[in-house]
């Protein structure tokens, strides 16, 4: 079997494996037991990372170690016809010509791709190596948290290669850092009254996306935009809010969101014309970016439970057309490069309050702590409680790297031609693992994913021989 059948067959083995954040126990099961099967050596910390250990090709056991990292989870979201269950079900994958995805679910080749990389390279016997250090780390896709309570003494090597990278020939040398407020509206639950009737809004069909790498795309937000159409119904006719929902990662723009709502009969037909309106409105000018997009407004035919008050709908409906979405600036040194960004991950009307988790990138640290004390004021203006979450510095590059300047060679002598150095607006580990671990020489690379963290995710098969041969010639280099 050639080295591309072994990785895409380990590939199909790793998405076999739930492994949705915080549900990594499997897949770190499985790995442990195919290294001690080989009599590799693991561990794990606390926060449940996992390092294996490869012994060095015979000869070159003095080479300095080389540390090779991705991680473990995977974004989960789906298309709403889709019954996938993350906890349970394999991810069904489909090839199409030079792409492989999957079926009606994020396909996790960010970063299952970097996993049956690694597994594949140690078993080739052919490739020559240094000691290597396999580094897999945990809930990297809600804010880097493995990365940020990684052991450091669990690492020897002073040189990493992130394998999380999504654009072949490109070389990741920095990112942006990160950060999230999570918001909290308090509410009252009052019954609906028999004057009310209730209707129900949904929006489907949107690109959606990385929060990061497609922020500057232009794509609607589901939560922004349901919370348009609310707003503009509330403008001439008081609502009522019984359900709230959009969104479920907050490293994901927001394919879809519903909401009910409950309205004086009287103002029925009130609410259907201003609906009407505002979907003609938004329609027009999401034609272009958005074909899919539908949007309904639909009289319920049974009564909803509950619903909070005119005031806290209110409330809410403004706090969310108020919290930012898309780029808010771009790089003065760099072109097209976005410096910060905000999206809107997740929204839910719970039992306790409207739940919002606002997410912010930006590339310079004060520009990010300027975004994130904005958002905190404007909720606690709207009475809503906060709470920061997973914030990150941002990893900058450097230019004069060694690794750099080897994995430049590499590419070069075997492709002919150089490779793009770039700084990305995405979130990458790198930064943080070097900061842990007292100063390493890291840079990233990977093969050629397209639409990450949305079901239309694939992975362009013909990028994966020129990231094998570019793994296989680095380590021959470095032995």
């Amino acid at each position: 079997m050639n080295p591309i059948d072994v990785i895409l067959s380990r590939f199909e083995q790793i998405s076999a494996i739930p492994r949705g954040t915080k549900n990594e126990a499997g897949i770190r099961l499985w790995l442990q037991e195919w290294a001690s099967q080989r009599g590799l050596r693991s561990q794990t910390d606390a926060a449940g990372n996992l390092v294996i250990y490869i012994p060095a090709s015979v000869g070159y056991g003095d080479s300095p170690t080389l540390i090779l990292q991705g991680h473990l989870d995977m974004v989960c979201q789906k298309t709403p016809d889709s019954s996938h269950d993350f906890t349970r079900d394999p991810i069904r994958l489909i090839r199409d010509g030079d792409w492989l995805t999957a079926d009606g679910t994020t396909l996790g080749a960010d970063n299952g791709i970097a996993i049956a990389l690694m597994m594949a390279l140690v078993e080739d016997e052919s490739t020559l190596h240094p000691p290597l250090e396999l580094l897999l780390t945990v809930e990297e896709e809600v804010g880097l948290v493995g990365a940020n309570h990684l052991d450091p003494s669990m690492l020897s090597g002073r040189t990493l290669i992130n394998l999380d990278s999504e654009h072949e020939g490109v070389f990741i040398v920095g990112c942006a850092g990160g950060g999230s407020v999570e918001m909290t509206l308090p509410v009252m639950w009052l019954p609906q009254s028999p004057d009310e009737v209730g209707f129900e809004i949904k929006v489907s069909g949107l690109r959606g996306g990385h929060s990061g790498e497609d922020i500057n795309k232009h794509r609607a937000n589901a939560d922004k935009l349901i919370a348009c159409v609310l707003d503009f119904i509330q403008r001439d006719v008081p609502l009522r809010l019984s359900t709230l929902k959009g969104g479920n990662a907050r490293n994901a723009i927001p394919r879809d969101a519903e909401a009910v709502f409950f309205c004086s009969k009287d103002k029925a037909d009130d609410c259907r014309t201003s609906f009407s309106n505002i979907a003609q409105i938004i329609h027009a000018e999401c034609a272009r970016l958005e074909p899919s997009l539908f949007i309904s407004l639909t009289e319920q035919s049974e009564p909803a439970v509950q619903a909070i008050s005119r005031e806290q709908t209110m409330a809410g409906i403004q706090l969310l057309v108020n919290v930012p979405y898309g780029v808010v600036n771009m790089a003065m040194e760099t072109p097209n490069l976005v410096e910060t960004s905000a999206n809107i991950g997740v929204l839910e009307l719970k039992q306790d309050g409207l739940f919002i988790v606002s997410s912010y990138r930006s590339s310079v640290f004060s520009r990010l702590e300027e975004m994130l004390q904005s958002v905190e004021a404007l909720a606690w203006l709207a009475g809503a409680h906060t709470q920061r979450a997973n914030l990150n510095s941002p990893w900058q590059p450097n230019l004069d790297s060694e690794i750099l300047k080897t994995c430049t060679g590499v590419y070069k002598s075997r492709f002919g031609a150089e490779p793009m150095v770039m700084v990305i607006h995405a979130g990458l580990e790198c930064g943080i693992i070097s900061r842990r671990c007292g100063g390493l020489d890291t840079m990233s690379f990977g093969p050629t994913i397209e639409n990450p963290h949305s079901p239309d995710e694939r992975l362009y098969l013909p990028s994966l021989p020129k990231v094998w041969d570019l793994q296989k010639g680095l380590l021959a280099v470095l032995v």
